[in-house]
């Protein structure tokens, strides 16, 4: 038999959400809409903890296993939950476990923008230089098990050998990332780009036949005191790509109208033939801009773990409910 278990606690200083909901014993990424829900009025910009707050975990269903005749005839019935292992997402989160297979069949190729020579965007906060390529990497990393987790075939296309997904909101800087193949990135900017573009197009034909997207993430640098909301691109040519980015800005919409009712998104999405990689790639894709790096209150997005977290699993939600419509017209 199973009964509801429903607790609360006192949120202490430096908790986020994940960290609060790791100190219960629950897996914060399978419980964090509904604890968003529970806590909304409780939430400040519907995502931070208030430190000596009180706050309701989801409920927990508990196993109450009836009293056996030995301790091994009890472990006997508890069944082993396994995943599978990838080094790139660290020690900490590199056991994927899967929670669907919404996603059989779909490959997925995620770039995230600028790395190697090129750290992309820079900003200070609190004195410290932060690079827009360390966080476009980390969200980029959070997407990809994310997708992983449904059953779906990803592609890393930008990778850093002893970075994996990171709990902190300043991000080291480093410049030892490399192309998928251990490919040294080249200095001149459009040879960083032929050289990604060169390597999703070779896997597109490879696969070729099968259902394939392309994702490409961005961490914006306007001037500092222009926030903005998630901009969403494709080709304008790409009925598949619109479909993409429309599908993934809905869910935005919908998150936005759900946990911060009293603030308007404003986030578009558009098409942007103008962009290289968008002009240039084979596979239906869009373009994700996420913040501006220079501006504090984008800021508050792209720093926080807990934010850049919602942001990848916001977007894994949208390419779900993509994959799920079906492909439409042309392979493009």
């Amino acid at each position: 038999m199973a009964q509801d278990s429903v607790k609360t606690v006192l949120a202490e200083k430096g908790d986020g959400i994940l960290s609060l909901l790791r100190k219960q014993g629950v897996d914060p990424y399978d419980v964090y809409d509904d604890f968003v829900i529970l806590n909304l009025e409780n939430l400040r910009d519907s995502i931070h903890l208030y430190e000596g707050r009180t706050y309701k975990i989801p409920n927990i269903i508990l196993d109450t296993v009836a009293v056996v005749d030995s301790i091994q005839k009890q472990s006997s019935e508890i069944k082993e939950i396994k995943g599978k292992d990838y080094t790139i997402f660290g020690e900490v989160h590199k056991t994927v476990l899967s929670k669907s297979e919404q996603l059989k069949g779909a490959v997925y190729y995620l770039v995230s923008g600028h790395g190697g020579p090129d750290p992309g965007a820079m900003a200070k906060y609190a004195g410290t230089s932060i690079a827009e390529d360390e966080y476009a990497y980390d969200i980029t990393l959070r997407l990809a098990k994310e997708l992983l987790s449904h059953g779906a075939e990803v592609y890393i296309i930008i990778q850093d050998p002893d970075d994996g997904i990171r709990e902190d909101r300043i991000l080291k800087i480093d410049h030892d990332e490399v192309a998928l193949g251990d490919k040294k990135i080249p200095l001149n900017q459009l040879a960083r780009l032929k050289q990604r573009v060169d390597i999703i197009n070779d896997l597109h034909r490879k696969n070729r036949g099968r259902y394939q997207r392309l994702i490409v993430t961005h961490v914006d640098s306007r001037s500092k005191g222009q926030n903005i909301d998630v901009f969403f691109y494709h080709h304008e040519k790409s009925k598949n790509g619109k479909k993409l980015a429309e599908s993934i800005h809905k869910t935005f919409q919908k998150k936005y109208k759900k946990y911060q009712p009293n603030r308007t998104y404003s986030g578009t999405f558009e098409d942007r033939t103008s962009l290289y990689l968008v002009k240039k790639t084979h596979p239906a894709m869009t373009f994700i801009e996420i913040g501006n790096i220079r501006n504090k209150k984008d800021q508050r997005r792209i720093l926080e773990p807990d934010n850049r977290q919602a942001l990848a699993k916001w977007i894994s939600e949208g390419v779900i409910l993509d994959f799920e419509g079906g492909e439409i017209g042309p392979i493009r």
